[in-house]
């Protein structure tokens, strides 16, 4: 079976990626270029001058290039459908595809939407649909991610007791990459409850969403497990150089590190090692490190196999709504003062929420 797919939101191909954008629909189309038994034959972007700069990338015929999605989902009807517009409007767009009856599975880019209602309305309604969806944490296909998961199931640092991760930008933005890691090495298991602080001094604004400056994050997961995280979009030596390191597992018995930074920048480290026993830390072989478009191309193959098939993907909405929930807990935590139980029952954006009030008065003045 072939199944067609669409793409919502191409953007422009940016010559210099950044907070304005990254191509991610061109990645994503390639990875479907790549993926056996996928058709990529239609796009929609409400710049029709970006779709139709797609569409000529991509090959796709003049008649299914759209300004407008609703009308490209009657028109085409197709199978799957990438989602890579601003969060913002992400939940919107997701529950419309879902809702239209026509699609069966939808890759939305990450991070999941601008509120937590918006999050797990999406979840809802994909399972009440039976539509699959799934969101762009592609970094668990790294060699790395997936050998650290490994050498902690294999026991090598005896037993998970923490984690941990240092997240430039944000902790909605990158830190949705980094709580869903640490999901991850902790088999998926729901948070207990977080406690966070941040501070939002001057205007952080990310493909058209807040995102704080600094935070330092400690939660608690239903296993017992704890987390301790920062973020730090300064670059001034904040809380998360206190990390120094993407993701970071300790056990009863060691340290992986996967991606640890260094204070001397002319040292170059391993994208993994391990620690084991107090012992001297060992490198250990990886295909690749943290970051590179390819991990797409295997998100998007093991999501189409996983429709064919009939399973459960990994980068499933309710793993995804997870790392959302720690992300708004940690915000909420700040708004009210105090730790937050889980699981969380706000709707709103906590962060946008006391912009609004005046609680929060960054400075426009740039970083």
């Amino acid at each position: 079976m072939t199944y067609t797919v669409a793409v919502i939101g191409t953007g422009a191909e940016p010559e210099d990626p950044g907070r304005d954008g990254y191509a991610m629909a061109y990645h994503h189309a390639a990875g479907y270029e790549n993926t056996d038994g996928c058709d990529l034959v239609a796009c929609a972007d409400i710049i029709f001058k970006n779709a139709q700069a797609f569409a000529e990338a991509f090959g796709l015929d003049d008649d299914n290039v759209f300004e407008d999605y609703e009308a490209m989902l009657q028109a085409i009807e197709p199978d799957i459908v990438s989602i890579c517009v601003p969060p913002a409007v992400h939940d919107d767009i997701t529950i419309d595809c879902i809702r239209s009856g026509v699609v069966e599975a939808i890759h939305c880019e990450k991070p999941m939407a601008d509120t937590y209602g918006g999050a797990k309305l999406m979840t809802q309604e994909a399972d009440r649909y039976g539509v699959q969806l799934t969101f762009n944490h592609q970094r668990r296909f790294s060699d790395a991610v997936r050998t650290a998961k490994k050498l902690l199931d294999g026991g090598e640092i005896g037993d998970l007791q923490r984690v941990e991760f240092s997240a430039p930008v944000g902790i909605f933005d990158y830190g949705s990459h980094s709580f869903d890691l640490c999901n991850y090495f902790n088999d998926e298991t729901p948070g207990k409850w977080v406690l966070g602080q941040i501070d939002y001094s001057t205007e952080n604004i990310l493909f058209g969403t807040h995102n704080e400056n600094q935070a330092i994050v400690h939660w608690k997961y239903e296993n017992g497990v704890h987390g301790i995280a920062a973020s730090d979009s300064s670059g001034t030596g904040g809380p998360a150089s206190a990390f120094a390191c993407h993701n970071r597992l300790i056990g009863t018995k060691g340290v992986i590190e996967v991606g640890p930074q260094s204070d001397d920048e002319n040292e170059v480290l391993p994208p993994l090692r391990i620690r084991q026993d107090g012992g001297d830390w060992a490198s250990v072989e990886t295909e690749d490190g943290l970051h590179g478009w390819e991990f797409i191309d295997r998100a998007i193959a093991e999501n189409v196999r996983c429709l064919r098939e009939d399973e459960t993907p990994e980068l499933c909405a309710e793993n995804a709504l997870n790392a959302t929930e720690l992300i708004f807990a940690t915000w909420e935590s700040s708004r009210c003062r105090g730790r937050v139980d889980l699981p969380l029952t706000i709707e709103d954006n906590p962060l946008r929420a006391m912009l609004d009030s005046g609680a929060l008065t960054p400075s426009t003045g740039g970083d």
